[in-house]
This record gives C-alpha cells, structure tokens and sequence, in this order.
C-alpha cells in the first residue's frame, strides 16, 4: 500500500503537469480541479499497480532472504512455493479485482474526465491565448510575441489571419506593434483593440482575369477594433454536461465486444461494395448484349485491328482512362479502409489490455517475488533500480506493441499481449532457479559443452582412465597441510597424481627445496633438471619469436 500511494502521487503530479494548460487561467473553484484529480487517477492504475506489484515483491522477497527468513523456512520444510502461497492466493484476487476494476471504474473515469477536460476548455476563451502560437478564436486564429497586465489583457506583436466561409485559406492578414483584451462578465462578445498595424485582404473575383492581375486591398492603421462573437462557444459552460460517450476508452468488456462486430460487419459491407463497384465498372454484365458473333470462326490477330485508326485511338483512351478511375477508386477506398481499420484495431486493444491488465499482475509477482529472493537484498535501493529496470523493458515493450498494432503492422492481439508473453518465461525461470536454490544466472550449462568441443581443461585438472579429477581444492590449503599431502597421499584418499599438483602450489608460494627436506620431502634430481630444462626451453621460444617479429639492441640484449 505505500509503494502503491506514493507511485500515484508522483503519478498524479505528472498528469497535473500534463494537463496544466487546461486548468490554468481558467478561474477554476477547488470542487473541479479535485473533481478532475478525482477522475484522472483510476486512469492511472494501469501504469501503476503493475510496477506496484513488481517493487513490492521484490521488496519483501529481498527483505526475507537478505535476513535469513528464507533460510528459517527451508530448515523447518517450508519451501519457497509454500513460502509464496497465500501472496499468490492474494495475487490471483488482485487480478479479478482489476479486471472488474478497468471493466466499469477506468471506463467510467475516462468518461467523466474527458468531457470535464471538453468543458473547461470552453471558460473563458480570452484567456486561452499562449504567447508564441496561434490560438483560435471563432473565426480567428491569433498569434502574439508577450502579453502583460494583471489578466494578460495586453498584447505585443500580433498577428491575425480570418477564416472566410466562401473559401479556404488565409487571405485577410491583419499585423499590429500592440493590442489590448476588453471583455465584459456578462457580455458574450470579445473586443479586441489594435495599435499601429497594416491590414491586407486579396479581394475575390468570379473572373478568372480579374484573378489573374490578383486585386487585393491593404491599408494601415492607428487604432482598429475587432468584436468576436463568443456566442457559439456557449460562456455559461455547464461542467456536468456529458455529451461524448462513444471513444473506445470509455467502454466496457460488452459495449466493446459489440462495437468490434459492428465495425468487423461495417468492413466486410465496404470490401463487398467496394468490390461490387469494381465488378460493375467492368461492365462484363453487358459485354454480349446486342452482339451476334458468326460460329466456328477464330480470329488470332489484335483486337485493334478490327477498328478503324479513330475508334482505336477511342477504345484505347477510354481503357485508359478507366484504369485511372478506377485506380483512383482503390487508392481513396483504400485510405479509408486504413483509418476504418486503424479505429478497429484500437477497440480490440482496449478490449484486450483489461485482461491483460490482471494476468500482467501475476506474472509480474511471480518475476520479482523470486527475483528478490535470489538478489538478497531488500530495501528501497536496488529493488527499486532493477524494478524500474524491468518495468521500462515491460512497459516500452507494450507501447511499441501496441502502436505496431494501430498501425495494422502486427495482429493487435498479438500486441496488446506481447509484453506480458515475453515476461512469462522470465518469470517461470526465475521462479525454477530460486526454487532449487540456484543462482541468478548459471554459465556452467553454456560453458561446458564449448569446453568439450575445444577441449579445454580446467586450472589444476588431469584425466585419468578416462575420468576428469579436479585438483583445484589445493588452492585452499594451508602449507603445513600441502605438505602432508605429499607424504601421506593415501591417508587422504587420494591418487598419487595430486603429487605434483600440490608441489606446484607450494613453489608458487615461494617454498624451495631445501624446505621441503627439512620437512621431510624428498625431490627426484630428474624432475628438478626436466622442470629447469623445460623453463629455458620456454624462455627459448619466447626470444626466437622476438627476433624474428621484432628488431633493435635492447629486444637482443633481453635474450642475451
């Protein structure tokens, strides 16, 4: 629960960051930005409970192995899969609790929220203008360098372009050095003083000679006044008002699994039509009518050859030109299909990511529950890196997926699912290795087989019949007890092979001969000469290769 509450904190001042255009400047009483807090937040749960889970789990599992708790349980037979059950248990309800959660609570909040977002952007449009951008209002979009005074109502460097009802584009440019806002509580119009400006307006003509010479009128100005009507943004805004309710974020499992096989018999109703229309362009139906061909005739040669050198010219700039329709045809009806599909393909995701949603819940408790357990370590520091870790990996994953699917790139099944599919078995083989009380990662299964092939033997290793005898235990013994190995071999239980090894190990410590006789050891004078006959032979080998790689007196005078 407190990593639960201070994740949707951090989260919350997120979104307020991320809606704050919305809310600032708008006179706005406590009641609607708590409302709006209000909604925002269960939309939040899908990015939060998941990252919960994981960081708790890796918490308390952590926090248990690093204070030996798991090594209490296991001496007393209570194993980790025993040790895991009731969280489990709790687990499997968390996530029927979330999936009824993001079936009524998240739809419902999306709702709420989206049409109070709608609603507050209509209060008070005069204070909608951000400084360095074009804002519009009603027929006008407006752009301003910097505004002053207590409400902003004071504007540098404007620049206004009016949108005409008769044609599209911007053919009225009006520019002044300054301007002020002037607006009345009650009033629905907005006056807009201008200050030393040039105003421009192409003037339209039926005639397309008049066009030609391109008529336009332009003047300046001292003092100009706009009054724009606000009267269809509707000034008494009513908050409650709920008028959009058919986004796919905004239905449940029914609504949407209705909505899919309306839009999937809507495709299907436009390939038919689509195809429908092609087939009739053909004209195949009336291509015998009206025609009498003579029996038992066979014509090889080219169809053009029929027709006189004028309706062959028609016949083929009528093929050509119902190609280019027709093309023309399938490329519009084919961006269509592509926003169809695209909106498709969102309803199928949201339907899916409210299952998904619990089954992530599982298999994520069941990645950081053994993970904890084999890090050893509790704590806010290291779960939280490796959490947050594995959560971008989770979560990027899923956003990439997912926009893949929009985009009809992959199955939007296959994508809303794919996160949580490849989170799986990560989280099966962590859960194996802490089970059988194994390390994080094990290299010896890789390793070996390379070994085999290159036959490679490990440091202080000698067959014999057959059969790999690792010497490497020596390294830890003590002198004294090295040397009672070479005396008493057998009274060990060893082969008379761990002989020279534990000799090696001694004159690498820097124990001579002479020691060794004092203590009772004897050395063959034969393998003293073959060990110093074998190190000037190394050291041989070592100066021919450098005097015939390198050059120059001091490589000579080494190997002299």
């Amino acid at each position: 629960m407190s990593v639960f509450v201070i994740l949707m904190l951090i989260f919350v001042l997120q979104a307020i960051w991320l809606y704050i255009s919305e809310l600032a400047g708008k006179d706005l009483d406590v009641m609607v930005v708590l409302k709006f807090l209000l909604y925002i937040t269960p939309t939040l749960i899908p990015l939060i409970l998941p990252l919960t889970i994981l960081l708790a789990s890796i918490m308390v599992f952590g926090a248990f192995a690093e204070n030996y708790e798991f090594a209490a349980m296991k001496s007393t037979g209570i194993s980790l899969q025993r040790a895991m059950r009731g969280l489990s248990i709790f687990i499997v309800l968390l996530s029927i609790v979330t999936f009824f959660f993001s079936n009524n609570v998240i739809p419902w909040a999306q709702y709420e929220s989206y049409n109070l977002r709608k609603n507050i952007a209509k209060l008070k449009p005069a204070l909608a203008i951000a400084e360095g951008q074009f804002n519009e209002i009603g027929n006008y979009n407006i752009k301003v360098e910097t505004k002053s005074g207590e409400r902003g109502q004071y504007l540098k460097q404007v620049i206004m372009h009016e949108r005409q009802n008769r044609r599209t584009g911007n053919f009225k440019v009006i520019f002044a050095d300054s301007g002020e806002l002037k607006s009345n509580e009650n009033s629905n119009v907005l006056q807009l003083l201008l200050f030393n400006g040039n105003y421009y307006e192409e003037v339209y003509s039926k005639d397309p000679k008049e066009l030609q010479k391109r008529p336009h009128a332009k003047s300046y100005f001292e003092t100009y006044t706009l009054n724009i009507d606000l009267e269809f943004l509707n000034s008494d805004v009513d908050l409650e008002e709920k008028s959009s309710n058919n986004r796919y974020n905004m239905l449940n499992v029914n609504d949407l699994n209705y909505t899919i096989d309306s839009l999937y018999k809507s495709k299907s109703d436009n390939y038919k039509e689509l195809s429908q229309t092609l087939y009739d362009r053909t004209a195949i139906i009336n291509l015998n009518t009206n025609i009498a061909p003579i029996k038992d005739t066979i014509f090889t040669g080219n169809v053009l050859d029929l027709f006189s050198a004028k309706n062959s010219v028609q016949v083929m700039n009528l093929a050509i030109n119902s190609m280019n329709s027709t093309k023309q045809i399938i490329t519009t009806k084919e961006q269509g299909f592509d926003v169809s599909d695209k909106w498709l393909n969102k309803h199928i995701i949201a339907l899916h990511e409210k299952y998904a949603l619990g089954i992530a819940c599982i298999i994520l408790f069941f990645v950081g529950a053994p993970l904890g357990a084999l890090i050893r370590k509790g704590g806010i520091g290291l779960p939280l890196v490796i959490a947050i870790l594995l959560f971008l990996s989770y979560h990027f994953i899923g956003l990439f997926a997912k926009n893949s699917a929009e985009n009809n790139t992959i199955h939007p099944i296959l994508g809303t699912w794919l996160s949580t599919l490849i989170m799986l078995p990560l989280g099966i083989y962590l859960t194996r290795r802490a089970t059988n009380d194994k390390g994080l990662f094990e290299f010896d299964s890789f390793l070996e087989p390379v070994k085999k092939f290159l036959n490679l033997k490990p440091k202080n290793t000698i067959t014999i019949n057959g059969e790999l005898i690792n010497y490497g235990f020596l390294e830890g013994y003590k002198n004294e007890r090295l040397m009672d190995v070479i005396k008493n071999y057998e009274t060990h239980n060893q082969d008379r092979s761990i002989i020279p090894f534990a000799y090696n190990i001694l004159s690498k410590r820097g124990i001579t001969t002479e020691i060794l006789e004092t203590n009772g050891i004897s050395v063959h004078p034969d393998y003293l000469a073959a060990k110093k006959e074998a190190r000037y032979l190394r050291l041989f080998a070592i100066c021919n290769d450098i005097l015939h790689n390198w050059s120059g007196f001091a490589h000579l005078t080494f190997c002299i």
